[in-house]
């Protein structure tokens, strides 16, 4: 009698299936980070992120933090969220340097609105088509989850939108509550207009809970103990990421990280 194994989303929760023993057994398969360095390069990709500049980002389902290695590589800055704190366990001990959170991304994203630049998730989204639970609807966490990320991604909305030459900012009405909270994008072409003011926001919380159009990515260019990429630090630090996942590295010289001189 055969018997076929089905996908690891649907044989246990996220946060059982990922044990310590397969935590550890999924870091260490090499065609697997060979996926997950394929995949997390072409989401960032999709991105389409300005070049050559470090944004935030946010790693849904981040795991022992494979995706968060490519971002790294890349230079940018980023948090990632996962529910098995195995897989977070080994993300430590891996020494990952994007910073991690445990959490259930059905219950949706805990951050301010306008929090990052954009938002990659491998291998992810369908355990939230399951419901491993019987407080558990998958129509409901799903909705909680891009709600709560669409949020978390305005600023990069509004970002686009004064590129593009409009002024204005988000406008966060009932701030305090979970159910009559709502966000507005307000653009105005021509003129300058004045932000209007969020309902049900007192007068002296106002600057506190109402989102104001900031560029995200400023915060991060002079970021202390990051080395800016290209440099020699930046690049002996990439290949000893790249030996920790076991991969083979040329050894470091003199040479490395030094530029040529332009021949004509």
């Amino acid at each position: 009698m055969a018997c076929r194994v089905g996908r690891p989303e649907h044989r246990a929760p996220p946060e059982v299936f990922y044990s310590v023993e397969e935590a550890r057994k999924y870091t260490q398969n090499t065609r697997m980070i060979e996926i997950q360095a394929q995949m997390s390069e072409r989401a960032v990709e999709l991105l389409n992120l300005p070049q050559d500049q470090p944004c935030f980002l946010l790693d849904v389902g981040c795991g022992s933090g494979l995706s968060g290695d490519y971002l790294s590589e890349e230079g940018h800055h980023w948090v990632g969220v996962d529910i098995s704190p195995a897989m977070l366990d080994v993300a430590l001990e891996r020494e990952v340097e994007g910073d991690l959170i445990l959490g259930d991304m059905g219950e949706g994203m805990p951050f301010r609105p306008g929090t990052f630049d954009g938002c990659i998730s491998i291998s992810a989204l369908q355990w939230l088509c399951n419901a491993d639970k019987k407080s558990h609807s998958p129509s409901k966490r799903l909705h909680r989850f891009f709600s709560s990320l669409y949020a978390s991604l305005l600023e990069l909305i509004s970002t686009q939108a004064m590129k593009a030459g409009f002024t204005g900012g988000v406008v966060v009405d009932y701030p305090n509550s979970n159910k009559a909270k709502k966000f507005f994008l307000c653009l105005f072409a021509g003129v300058s207009g004045k932000l209007p003011e969020g309902l049900g926001v007192q007068q002296e919380e106002e600057s506190k809970n109402q989102v104001q159009f900031t560029n995200a990515r400023l915060r991060f260019k002079d970021m202390k103990g990051k080395s800016a990429k290209g440099s020699r630090d930046w690049i002996l630090q990439k290949k000893e990421r790249r030996r920790r996942q076991g991969r083979t590295v040329r050894l470091d010289t003199k040479y490395t990280g030094r530029k040529r001189k332009v021949r004509f």
